[in-house]
């Protein structure tokens, strides 16, 4: 049983922080990686990518959004609680290495996977420009742990409230059209990425993406989590999660993210409902 050692509301109370002991799965995590929690016996395994790892303290932190059934149940459970499994670590761990200026661009919940990628790039000697969105002030998370793992940050909101009104492609634009970058790291909603990526192609600028389809068992035995990457089929829990964002099938991607969106909003109603008559 994996317990949770700290828990945070942010973002409207819409996203939750847990930092969970986790003291195997720390000591082996790399940026990139991913963990599968369930909450009890009868929950749905989640993955989540780690937001950070304490090795000497033994423990991980998860960020996630509360979207459906699965992830409000994730946040009834508060300090003292524990989660019945954390597997992990799981996934290929982000490549670091020293290319030159990296911009890593994050969007919503996203911005909380970019975190360690983006302070391992600046530990190995990058100038790391970060850009992260949200869609209003209220709504970004991590703005304090992104400046201080980037050498340069920029907030962008959709509705203007705070930093650059406008998207983040606003901004990665305008820096690619004054400085040589090497590597763009985007990690958001899907039509975040899949616009980042049309725009890095034109530039010529490598891209990496850090794409969420569904996901069963982690292991590449379902298969449920293909995507189409270079027009093969690949395995997102072995294969990435992080690919080629100029090779991935964007449009196929939104589309099986959406094949049951009609029954994940039965279930989260069901829910709500059972949690008020509780």
């Amino acid at each position: 049983m994996f317990e949770i050692l700290r828990r945070e509301e942010m973002a409207q109370g819409t996203v939750v922080l847990n930092e969970i002991s986790a003291p195997l799965i720390a000591k082996k995590a790399k940026p990139g990686q991913f963990v599968i929690l369930k909450a009890n016996e009868t929950g749905e395994r989640i993955p989540l990518t780690m937001a950070d790892t304490d090795p000497k303290k033994g423990t991980i932190t998860i960020i996630y959004q509360v979207v459906g059934k699965s992830t409000a149940l994730f946040k009834t459970l508060q300090v003292g609680d524990r989660y019945q499994d954390v597997i992990g670590p799981l996934g290929s761990p982000t490549h670091i290495e020293k290319v030159g200026t990296v911009v890593c661009v994050g969007g919503g919940t996203g911005v909380a996977v970019l975190h360690p990628i983006t302070r391992a790039l600046k530990e190995i000697g990058n100038h790391v420009i970060a850009i992260i969105g949200a869609r209003t002030k209220d709504l970004l998370i991590l703005e304090e742990k992104m400046k201080a793992a980037s050498h340069e940050l920029f907030v962008c909101t959709d509705d203007g409230s705070y930093g650059h009104h406008g998207f983040v492609t606003d901004v990665l634009k305008e820096i690619l059209e004054k400085q040589d970058v090497k590597l763009v790291v985007g990690i958001g909603p899907v039509p975040m990425m899949k616009f980042l990526a049309k725009m890095t192609a034109e530039y010529n600028v490598k891209t990496i993406v850090s794409l969420n389809p569904i996901m069963v068992d982690g292991t590449g035995m379902c298969g449920c989590c293909r995507v189409t990457v270079g027009g093969e089929t690949k395995f997102a829990c072995v294969d990435g999660p992080e690919f080629d964002g100029h090779q991935v099938d964007f449009d196929e991607l939104m589309q099986r993210l959406a094949a049951y969106k009609e029954q994940e909003a039965l279930a989260y109603e069901k829910f709500k409902g059972e949690c008020k008559a509780a």
